[in-house]
């Protein structure tokens, strides 16, 4: 027992047994300065949460209900909540805006009767990427003016949109077409959306009704029948004829609208370039069986055209019609 005792005293007051004990000491020291840096670094590289909505949300009244890349402007005014509601007034409507169209496969039949109008639904906004840009009747897109797109009603005309969860409502200038999502009815401009407190959510149901030149601030009142702007006022823009695509006839296109206004489908045309910015083959308006017809492609095979389908269904909730020529 003794000779275990002055064994092991030896061994822990020997040279190697304090060099083993330093060692173990600074190997620690080492390991625990690793790990305070590496947390220090990592607090430091963390990034800052932007407090954005997401991209479009296809289930009603959910958060991130603009467009896909798009959103509010970087250098906000600081007067949005002193920005006035449009004043409804008697304007000529456009002549090539209010003619049926298809979207998507899908067909809308403008009114442009001085009837009344209500509806209640999902309303969203667009902002950034469309600011600056025509509008359906041609006018250029102010996300700062108190402006709104619907697919029917008379272009332009004017409703009076209320969001009933805060009772808040104001009155917007209707001069663009959209949205052509399923489960939206109005498309409000940025500072619409903000003043109705529903610009950060991104998407809100609202009540729509539409008001008329003299109008108080209840309902909307009827006025004389509107007047057509005439053919002379519409400045026609390029368009491709069939003769021109004959080459590509076992080609196979995306046909993503059909206007009987050539200005309408250059209009959509330009705005289809700018939201499918994913997108390398061409966009052109062609000119087929008495219908200005936006189409893309073309595409080789149709397994090439259904993955193009895929994605504009991802951005868009809409399946464009695979055509030939």
């Amino acid at each position: 027992m003794n000779a275990f005792i002055g064994e092991n005293y030896q061994d822990r007051h020997s040279a190697g047994y304090f060099r083993q004990k330093y060692l173990e000491r600074r190997t620690n020291a080492c390991v625990l300065i690793l790990l305070i840096a590496l947390f220090i670094a990592g607090c430091g590289s963390t990034p800052k949460r932007v407090e954005f909505p997401t991209k479009p949300s296809t289930t009603t009244a959910k958060p991130g209900g603009y467009y896909l890349d798009d959103g509010p402007g970087e250098n906000l005014p600081a007067n949005l909540e002193q920005i006035p509601d449009a004043i409804p007034r008697i304007e000529t409507l456009h002549r090539g805006a209010n003619r049926p169209y298809t979207i998507f496969g899908k067909t809308y039949a403008p009114n442009v009767s001085s009837d009344q109008f209500r509806q209640s639904g999902v309303a969203s906004w667009y902002g950034k990427k469309f600011h600056g840009q025509k509008t359906s009747i041609g006018e250029i897109y102010d996300m700062y003016a108190m402006t709104a797109a619907h697919p029917t009603l008379p272009l332009p005309s004017y409703v009076r949109v209320t969001n009933p969860a805060n009772a808040k409502s104001i009155v917007v200038r209707v001069n663009d077409r959209g949205p052509f999502h399923a489960d939206r009815i109005i498309d409000l401009s940025y500072v619409a959306a903000a003043k109705l407190d529903i610009a950060r959510r991104g998407s809100a149901i609202v009540n729509v009704e539409r008001v008329f030149a003299g109008a108080g601030a209840g309902a909307g009142e009827a006025v004389p029948p509107p007047v057509m702007a005439s053919a002379a006022s519409v400045v026609a823009p390029t368009v491709i004829t069939t003769s021109t695509i004959s080459a590509d006839a076992d080609a196979f296109y995306l046909q993503l609208g059909a206007f009987s206004s050539l200005e309408n489908a250059d209009i959509f045309r330009e705005r289809m370039t700018r939201e499918l910015d994913w997108n390398r083959e061409p966009i052109a308006v062609v000119n087929k069986d008495g219908l200005y017809r936006v189409r893309l492609g073309p595409y080789k095979t149709r397994d090439d055209a259904e993955a193009a389908v895929v994605q504009i269904k991802q951005s868009h909730d809409f399946s464009p019609l695979i055509t030939k020529p």
